[in-house]
């Protein structure tokens, strides 16, 4: 009687597991990985400006009505030839040239970081400006120098037995106005821009950022923006030196 109800007791076991080894669905997907888990390269550290291109309105301030690379339609001549740095200080406005569309062209350190797994954030030491890329919904309504960030990792497949390979996709709207360089070249609250973030690493063991940029303002641009801008890394924050913003 004994070895009889263990066979039992067995046999029931053993249909309770195939029952629910029947009740998952055949090829149930995994539970989506997190931004942070699913990073196609990493993007946090120090990283320091390599001004590579655009060095005389990226180091210094061009004179007003220079806009040239910027396809400014009229509205966006007439705004850029009103520029005045005393007017935009003296509204508390120092930051024009630090939003978004503007801020990682500006030479200086970054860091960046993930301030949860589903959040990045880069901070800027010049300016003092902070940026929050969401990879869910975003939790800041915009309205500000940095606006709403949206971020996605744009991969592509990579070849047989390889980690896919892509970029860090980022799309900014709900900006306040502000300049596309520091001489008052403007672009409105209804700019849309999308940056694609890229990591190199060439055999010279430096790591680099690209940041490509698209700027697209119906208002102020008759043609998108177009900008590139570099970045080294660092090994830790040395020079890091946090500087307010400046009109001028």
């Amino acid at each position: 009687m004994y070895h009889a109800n263990q066979l039992l007791l067995s046999i029931g076991a053993t249909a309770i597991f195939i029952g629910l080894a029947s009740a998952q669905p055949p090829g149930a997907p995994d539970p989506p990985r997190t931004a942070q888990a699913a990073a196609l390269f990493d993007i946090t550290g120090y990283w320091i400006a390599v001004v590579t291109e655009d060095w005389r309105f990226r180091m210094v301030t061009p004179p007003r009505g220079d806009y040239t690379g910027v396809f400014l339609n009229a509205e966006g001549r007439k705004t850029a030839a009103a520029w005045d740095p005393a007017r935009d200080e003296a509204s508390g406005e120092q930051c024009k040239s630090y939003g978004a569309p503007n801020i990682m062209r500006v030479p200086g350190r970054i860091h960046i970081a993930w301030q949860d797994d589903q959040t990045l954030k880069i901070e800027t030491d010049t300016g003092q400006q902070t940026r929050l890329l969401y990879f869910g919904a975003p939790r800041t309504p915009g309205g500000d120098w940095q606006g709403t960030s949206k971020a996605t990792w744009d991969s592509v497949g990579g070849s047989r037995g390889q980690a896919p390979v892509g970029s860090l996709k980022v799309s900014t709207s709900n900006l306040k106005p502000g300049y596309l360089r520091k001489n008052g070249v403007p672009y409105s609250a209804s700019a849309l821009v999308t940056e694609y973030f890229d990591r190199a690493d060439p055999p010279s063991g430096e790591a680099y950022l690209l940041v490509t940029t698209t700027v697209e303002d119906p208002i102020y641009l008759s043609q998108p923006f177009l900008a590139a801008s570099h970045f080294r890394k660092q090994a830790d924050a040395t020079g890091w030196n946090p500087t307010p913003c400046q009109a001028r």
